[in-house]
Order: structure tokens, then C-alpha cells, then sequence
């Protein structure tokens, strides 16, 4: 009788352990996939500059909600240096990013942020869902 209690208690330590990996992994394989937007910036910044954060970050908020991050850089902030030297960034730049796929919308950005808003909005949308 205890041999089946044992081995009951170790069956069931067992399975835990592997439901606990797989939800680990697949944690993990969420996060890979997350799609996220950057727009590096300097700490001087023109209206151009300030519409193009703006209007993007609204665009992607009102269009997918929670499903991508935004986050706007100083690039001059010593804390961003790494993260641009990851995505290659050196200057003003909009990006959006899922795994290792980029996505540059920098000059549509400052094409479109301040003089076609719907426009910027449709671009931005139609490059997204690519993703």
C-alpha cells in the first residue's frame, strides 16, 4: 500500500513539473511575439517631432489596443543606448518591431503626422498587420 501511495505522490510531482515547463515556454513564445513601436527621439525636438510621437502612439493604441507596446527614447538618455545600438537606430527614427522583423516608419512619420493624419493612420495599419 505505501508503494502505491509513493508512486501516486511521484506521478503527480511529475505532471506538475511538465505543466509547469510548458507554461513557462510558452510565456516565453508570447513575448517573442509581441509586436512593439520605438520612437527614438533627441531632447530637442521640434512640433514635427512632438505630432509624429503623438499622432503614432494614438494611431497604434486606437488600432490594437494593448497588443503593442509603445515607448518613446531619448536617445541622448544613457539608458536607451542599448536598446537603439540593438535596433541599429543612430538618429530619429519610428520603428516597429516583432522578433527580429523591423518595420521603418520614420518617413511617412514626418511626411504625414502633422498634414494627413488619417493617412499616417492607414499607413501605419497597413504595415502593422503585416507583422
Amino acid at each position: 500500500m505505501k508503494k502505491i501511495q509513493l508512486f501516486s505522490i511521484s506521478i503527480v510531482l511529475l505532471m506538475s513539473s511538465f505543466i509547469c515547463n510548458a507554461q513557462t515556454q510558452k510565456k516565453e513564445a508570447t513575448a517573442a511575439t509581441q509586436i512593439e513601436a520605438y520612437y527614438f527621439h533627441n531632447a530637442s525636438r521640434c512640433v514635427t517631432c512632438k505630432t509624429v510621437e503623438a499622432e503614432a502612439k494614438a494611431d497604434l493604441e486606437s488600432l490594437y489596443g494593448s497588443q503593442v507596446t509603445f515607448k518613446a527614447l531619448n536617445l541622448e538618455a544613457p539608458a536607451t543606448k542599448p536598446i537603439a545600438k540593438k535596433l541599429d537606430v543612430s538618429g530619429q527614427t519610428l520603428l516597429v518591431v516583432k522578433g527580429n522583423k523591423k518595420v521603418n516608419l520614420t518617413n511617412e512619420g514626418f511626411m504625414y503626422a502633422r498634414t494627413n493624419p488619417k493617412k499616417f493612420k492607414s499607413i501605419i495599419k497597413e504595415k502593422v498587420d503585416k507583422l
